[in-house]
């Protein structure tokens, strides 16, 4: 099995990628944080609540003191897993990875304020298109500072 694919079992639930590498312990701290998270944070249900269209209550649902750990369990939890499996070995490898957690965290914290044409997308759908210029930015700056 390849970094890229311990990579993905990684994006499908953190922890998973530790355990296809081996590192069991720090697949079940993951693990445990992953569900802390999502359990205080009402985490299932602003899922489901936003793919219902219902961001109003995906919102009151929401813990935001909480939802705003998952992005970066997350992120790392992906960065990890493909690092320990021998992907990411060129310099500042971690940035797409630990910039996306960011952009993602800030699309948390402004998910009641940010509305594009009109819409409010809430503490899904915002945190889920910031990951585009987060990753954007975290190769554009991976690319300028490999280059010095």
């Amino acid at each position: 099995m390849n970094s890229k694919e311990k990579l993905f079992w990684s994006i499908a639930f953190p922890g998973f990628g530790q355990f296809l590498n081996g590192k069991y312990i720090k697949g079940i701290v993951l693990l445990i944080l992953e569900f802390l998270v999502n359990m205080r944070s009402n985490f299932n249900s602003i899922i489901i609540f936003s793919f219902h269209g219902e961001i109003g209550k995906a919102i009151d649902q929401a813990d935001f003191q909480w939802l705003m750990f998952y992005p970066c369990i997350y992120f790392f939890s992906i960065w990890d897993a493909y690092k320990d499996a021998g992907g990411g070995k060129e310099p500042y490898s971690f940035l797409p990875f630990a910039l996306t957690a960011y952009f993602v965290t800030l699309g948390v914290i402004f998910s009641t304020k940010i509305r594009f044409f009109g819409v409010l997308l809430g503490p899904i759908w915002l945190p889920m298109i910031s990951v585009i210029p987060g990753v954007l930015t975290g190769f554009l700056l991976k690319k300028i500072l490999a280059a010095k």
